[in-house]
């Protein structure tokens, strides 16, 4: 009869887990968070790095499927960084209003795209140093273009799927994003951090969620200290 794997220390247990077990556990819940979600990518619809910038800037405060349903339009009007730079502010607020925080979100993209125009030729640059030095882009925006656009491994996404299942999972009892982030980076293989993001905000909206987490359906419960099973 095979053995139950040990649950990983709880909070208030008799010591924290040691970081090579909790490397071990992470690289667990990986591979079978992978066979569950074969195809996870990044749910923002896009063509090239422009597109996807821009998206990502308008997914604050708003869901990808919003997003989604704003940018078919957006991109057939908007094709490069020329054009989003030359935009009407007063109609790209209204073409971007159901996204919300429309006046803010005008505000950085356009200033992002006359930003490209007058420092990179129009084109989005391909690396962290460039990219958070564009207006509107911070960390997690970048590691976005960065891991889905470019292929480039900077960092791991963190949004807020990936702040509540990394708590939940203890792989890091930090509260910002940036701690979490940095905690994530030590326990997930490089090659995976982008991929890492993706396979937890899926089981996020499928399987753990917030108010009624199917701990019964879960993929990792043996190995999550959070388990209800």
């Amino acid at each position: 009869m095979r053995s139950k794997p040990a649950r990983p220390t709880r909070k208030g247990g008799r010591g924290a887990e040691p970081l090579a077990a909790r490397k071990r556990r992470t690289r667990t819940i990986i591979a079978l968070l992978e066979r569950a979600y074969p195809d996870a990518k990044c749910a923002l619809e896009h063509a090239n790095p422009l597109e996807l910038l821009v998206a990502t800037i308008l997914s604050a405060q708003s869901t990808d499927a919003r997003v989604n349903i704003v940018t078919p339009a957006l991109f057939a009007k908007y094709r490069t960084a020329d054009a989003f730079a030359a935009a009407d502010p007063k109609v790209f607020e209204e073409e971007i209003h159901s996204t919300g925080f429309f006046r803010n979100k005008t505000k950085s993209i356009l200033g992002m795209a006359q930003a490209l125009v007058e420092r990179h030729g129009g084109r989005v640059p391909d690396t962290m140093e460039a990219l958070i030095e564009l207006p509107g882009v911070g960390r997690k925006t970048a590691n976005v273009v960065l891991g889905n656009a470019f292929g480039k491994n900077e960092g791991v996404v963190v949004d807020t799927h990936v702040q509540r299942l990394s708590g939940l999972l203890k792989l890091s009892r930090e509260q910002t994003p940036e701690k979490i982030e940095r905690d994530l980076m030590a326990l997930v293989p490089r090659e995976k951090w982008t991929l890492f993001s993706h396979l937890l905000i899926l089981h996020g909206r499928n399987v753990c969620i917030a108010r009624r987490p199917k701990c019964e359906a879960c993929v990792v419960n043996k190995w999550c200290p959070s388990s209800r099973v």
